[in-house]
This record gives C-alpha cells, sequence and structure tokens, in this order.
C-alpha cells in the first residue's frame, strides 16, 4: 500500500538492470522538442543526480521531478514537487511534495450545430505526460522507480 501512495513501481522479473551511466543517458534522451519537460543534470543544491521539469504557463503550474540514482539497489528514487499559481496575485500560491498524478483543464464557450452556447474543453495537461516516460524509461531499464519524500 505504501508503493501505491509514493507511486512506486518495479521492473519485471525479467529485465536485466542496465548499468547507472544507461539510465542516465536513457533519461537525458527523452529531451526532444515534441516533449513538455526537459531532463538535465542537477545542481549540488538540488541534492539528486537528474531533474525533470515543466512549467504550464497557461495554467500556471510548474512540476519538478528530481532523481537520485542508487546504483547497489538499482534503483531511482524520486522527489516529485508541484507550484501552482492559478491568479495573477500570489494570493493562492501553493506547494505539493510526493506523488499526485493531476489534470490541469482550460475551458471556453463555443457556439454549436443548433446555435446554444456550449462549454467546450480548450486545453488539458496531465503530469502523466511528464512522469510516464520517466517512469518507462526507469523500468526498461531493470531498475526500481522509488517515490520518496524527502532526498
Amino acid at each position: 500500500m505504501w508503493d501505491r501512495l509514493t507511486g512506486t513501481r518495479r521492473p519485471g522479473s525479467s529485465v536485466a538492470p542496465l548499468p547507472p551511466s544507461a539510465v542516465r543517458a536513457t533519461l537525458l534522451g527523452l529531451n526532444g522538442p515534441d516533449v513538455p519537460y526537459r531532463v538535465r543534470n542537477a545542481s549540488p543544491a538540488e541534492k539528486a543526480d537528474l531533474v525533470a521539469e515543466c512549467e504550464i504557463r497557461r495554467v500556471g503550474v510548474r512540476l519538478k521531478s528530481r532523481m537520485r540514482l542508487v546504483p547497489d539497489k538499482y534503483e531511482v528514487r524520486v522527489l516529485h514537487e508541484r507550484w501552482e499559481n492559478r491568479t495573477h496575485t500570489n494570493a493562492d500560491k501553493q506547494y505539493g511534495l510526493g506523488h499526485a498524478p493531476a489534470v490541469f483543464k482550460q475551458w471556453g464557450h463555443e457556439q454549436g450545430p443548433d446555435g446554444k452556447r456550449r462549454r467546450t474543453e480548450v486545453f488539458r495537461f496531465d503530469t502523466r505526460e511528464m512522469t510516464d516516460p520517466l517512469q518507462d524509461a526507469v523500468l526498461g531499464a531493470g531498475w526500481t522507480w522509488r517515490g520518496v519524500f524527502k532526498l
């Protein structure tokens, strides 16, 4: 049950673990023009090996996943952080820590074929668009993806 709360996932038993350098290269290789996030080497102040960041200004959300590779146990420990600012003032700015998948939406109105105004979804972002590819890369390398609350 604790694994479920933290978002921990284990690789299949048939997958042989790759060396740490291959895991690092695989995660850094996820960068590209078609992904909403960026994976980079962490700074010393971040107390991690790699960091994945994503900022969705349209809905006022910033995500950061700090990852530490633990070669002895073949696991990547991940600390997820989320900042939300839904207004132009910082009155309701929120900070979240830990595994908490969320979907952010924006709505608009348009006129339907029958002439009535309808509410339609104009934008959607799911935090799993960032975390799922990271998880899949780690699991595919034969390592455990372990969610933590402190690195």
